[in-house]
């Protein structure tokens, strides 16, 4: 049977104990009715364990972390999202969590709705609490770091990939897939969707001066969420 998964939020500095607080916590007491020397999987500092329940409390649930477990490491992209409509881009950020994404930037680009620029840096910590969530869901030994949204001409100059790679509704012929088969494997990604409209072609001419190459998912015009998506599972499909 495979064991729950939890991603402590605090542990000691050996690693022989950890805790969860707050709603983890009330949630693991109160719904779960956890009970001391229950066994549980627990990630502390990126490390999975073997976990047992020492005490429980509302707000407080404590471990004793036994023998290191194998895990998985995550999908070496870093995604950048322009902000659009905030549930489908909620969506977008738990789904790409679950297929692996190390890191996730919401950028605001020229089309981005001015109220959703407006709101977008009070939506951060919603959208860390998304990623933690989906990470325990699907089994992430790890969190995808969630930047502070900003805007594209400012943060391009500072993304460090291997491999980047812009999803373009003008480009016709290289293809996503050709990309990443034609890039070393064990490289890192760098995958950039764009807003409700598209990116404007002053925003396109900032990635080539930044050597993003322009690739496409085939005919059809995805909604950016889906473009995501897509884009993401492929590379996994193609690294993993």
């Amino acid at each position: 049977m495979t064991r729950r998964r939890w991603i402590a939020d605090t542990w000691n500095k050996e690693r022989t104990e950890a805790a969860l607080t707050g709603d983890q916590a009330a949630h693991l007491a109160r719904v779960l009715r956890a009970q001391p020397g229950q066994i549980f999987d627990v990630v502390a500092d990126g490390f999975l364990h073997r976990a047992e329940v020492k005490s429980v409390g509302d707000d407080e649930v404590t471990f004793a972390l036994h023998e290191e477990q194998e895990a998985e490491v995550a999908l070496p992209v870093h995604l950048l999202l322009a902000v659009f409509k905030f549930d489908h881009l909620e969506w977008a950020i738990e789904k790409a969590t679950e297929l692996g994404a190390a890191r996730i930037t919401p950028v605001l680009a020229r089309r981005t709705e001015k109220h959703l620029s407006q709101a977008a840096t009070k939506r951060v910590e919603r959208w860390r609490r998304i990623v933690r969530e989906a990470s325990q869901q699907s089994r992430r030994t790890d969190v995808p770091e969630v930047d502070d949204p900003v805007t594209l001409k400012l943060f391009l100059p500072t993304v460090d990939a291997n491999l980047k790679l812009l999803l373009a509704e003008t480009e016709e012929e290289n293809t996503i897939r050709a990309a990443l088969e034609a890039a070393p494997a064990n490289g890192s990604i760098a995958l950039a969707i764009g807003p409700e409209g598209g990116w404007t072609a002053d925003e396109m001419q900032l990635f080539r001066d930044s050597g993003w190459q322009h690739v496409t998912l085939g005919p059809r015009i995805l909604r950016a969420e889906t473009a995501a998506i897509a884009g993401l599972a492929i590379a996994a499909a193609l690294r993993n």
